[in-house]
């Protein structure tokens, strides 16, 4: 429990963690109003008159004094879950088998991009090189010794590691460096619940923030005593109280439990309304594009080119989480859907993964995925494996795959020839300067599918409306005037095709 004391000194007050937890979250979903000034006049100093009313002292007003009691800094380390990630100083751990150490290097570059992105100030990364992970305090207690001399030397709070800690682990490395310890699955929870915009991005990250949090509960003392129970002189609740009770735990549990349920159930009821856009999509035959690729990729900047959508576009990882969906109409004048998708990380949380499940469906249910490498990035390999893993987990492993090496003006010949030996067929683009992307714009319209139906018509002129849905929404191979229509040969959708029926030839 968090103790607090009010401002006029008054008693403390036990505020409840996970209380805490499911209010902030409340308090991201609600509208808030800012602006509303109360007065702070009583109205014995208000002055309806024509004087200015009491002049106070000038020093006085000029001055500004200090109220005690309003910090809310936590000073027991074993509360340090619940907080929020701040501008803090932190240091990297992470550990390693032998012969794979530049992987783990790049690992802790990206860890470190992580926590800035988060609102950290990185100081020092270490690297340990072991078979396995310690299971006691993942780094073992002589390794830890040494972290916590480091972190004392340069001053850091905060200690973050470069994987997902079972909670014995956090809670033992909390007890020997005795700062707060966190790990990677936090530092990315904590992003995305910091960029999500959307009523059901909210929703997604908050879900994903309770299942990483229920199986780390844990008692504190008295938490662990029993609700109700025993004799009616221990807790002094009176006669009708004896029996086992409930520990304060599994009060937690059952409450997160609780909210979990309704989080899913929210989710679920944005399915509708998505399918419903997706299927009228598929009844007019709207071929969709999703790109995906690694966060900070240039997802969103290449979006920005291809259709100037005007969506934020930041140096930063996981800058954009909902899903942008905007038009797009290719040479020949159909017309097709280009998706932004949330970017992926290696070592993405499962909660993540599962909770944003449903944004991830655009990238199943699309005709064509545009996949965005960082070309200049120093191990593009492991960003092609990491989205292609991911790619496989929401079903979209067969699903036809543009690769393209995004930031060409930072690449050089040398690593030009390096990253076509990767995937010889991938296309060089820049978003910033606009390096390659006609030829992406044709391969993407080049691999948007046919529509199902070959039909040839002759469409009195009175019908212009039908020559324009061809045009729309199928694929035009040859158009001639006759003298009593226009004659078409096109490829259009089986609703298109038969109201072409009655013209056909």
């Amino acid at each position: 429990m968090t103790h607090t004391t009010t401002p006029d000194g008054d008693d403390d007050i036990a505020v409840d963690p996970v209380d805490r937890v499911l209010a902030s979250a409340e308090t991201r979903s609600s509208s808030r109003v800012f602006g509303a000034a109360q007065a702070l006049q009583d109205a014995a100093t208000v002055s309806y008159g024509d004087t200015d009313g009491d002049q106070w002292d000038r020093e006085e007003r000029a001055a500004l004094r200090r109220v005690p009691g309003l910090s809310t800094e936590l000073e027991d380390v074993t509360e340090v879950e619940y907080r929020q990630l701040r501008l803090e100083n932190v240091v990297l751990i992470g550990v390693y088998p032998q012969g794979s150490h530049e992987d783990a290097e790049n690992s802790l570059r990206e860890l470190a991009a992580l926590a800035e992105t988060a609102g950290a100030v990185v100081l020092d990364g270490v690297l340990q090189r072991r078979p396995h992970p310690d299971p006691a305090t993942y780094i073992g207690r002589g390794k830890a010794a040494e972290l916590r001399d480091l972190v004392a030397a340069v001053g850091a709070d905060t200690v973050i590691a470069d994987t997902e800690l079972a909670p014995s682990q956090r809670r033992a490395l909390e007890d020997v460096a005795k700062v707060k310890v966190i790990d990677r699955t936090t530092v990315i929870l904590d992003i995305f619940s910091q960029h999500a915009k959307s009523r059901e991005g909210k929703a997604q990250v908050e879900l994903a923030q309770l299942e990483y949090l229920l199986p780390r509960l844990r008692g504190w003392g008295e938490s662990m005593s029993r609700q109700a129970g025993g004799q009616v002189g221990a807790g002094g609740a009176g006669m009708g109280s004896r029996g086992p009770g409930e520990t304060k735990i599994e009060l937690d549990r059952r409450r997160i439990r609780t909210r979990m349920a309704q989080l899913r159930k929210q989710i679920r009821e944005f399915a509708p309304s998505r399918e419903a856009k997706r299927a009228e999509r598929r009844r007019n035959t709207i071929p969709s594009v999703a790109i995906a690729g690694y966060t900070n990729a240039g997802k969103s900047s290449l979006l920005n080119r291809l259709t100037s959508a005007g969506v934020l576009v930041e140096n930063a990882l996981f800058a954009t989480l909902d899903a942008t969906v905007r038009r797009a109409e290719a040479a020949d004048g159909r017309v097709f859907t280009l998706t932004d998708t949330v970017g992926f990380v290696r070592n993405l949380p499962h909660q993540l993964v599962e909770a944003f499940r449903s944004t991830l469906e655009e990238v199943s249910g699309a005709d064509v995925i545009v996949h965005v490498v960082d070309g200049s990035h120093p191990d593009p390999a492991a960003q092609l494996a990491t989205v292609r893993d991911v790619m496989g987990d929401v079903g979209a492993r067969a699903t036809r795959e543009l690769v393209v090496f995004n930031k060409a003006d930072l690449v050089d010949d040398d690593a030009r020839l390096l990253l076509r030996g990767l995937e010889p067929t991938a296309h060089f683009v820049s978003s910033r300067t606009g390096e390659g992307i006609d030829e992406l714009r044709a391969a993407i319209e080049d691999a948007l599918p046919l529509p199902a139906v070959e039909v040839r018509a002759l469409v009195p002129y009175d019908r212009g409306d039908l020559i324009s849905a061809v045009h729309e929404s199928g694929h035009i191979v040859a158009t001639s005037h006759e003298e009593d229509g226009t004659a078409v040969h096109a490829h259009v959708s089986e609703r298109l095709a038969a109201e072409l029926g009655p013209y056909a030839v």
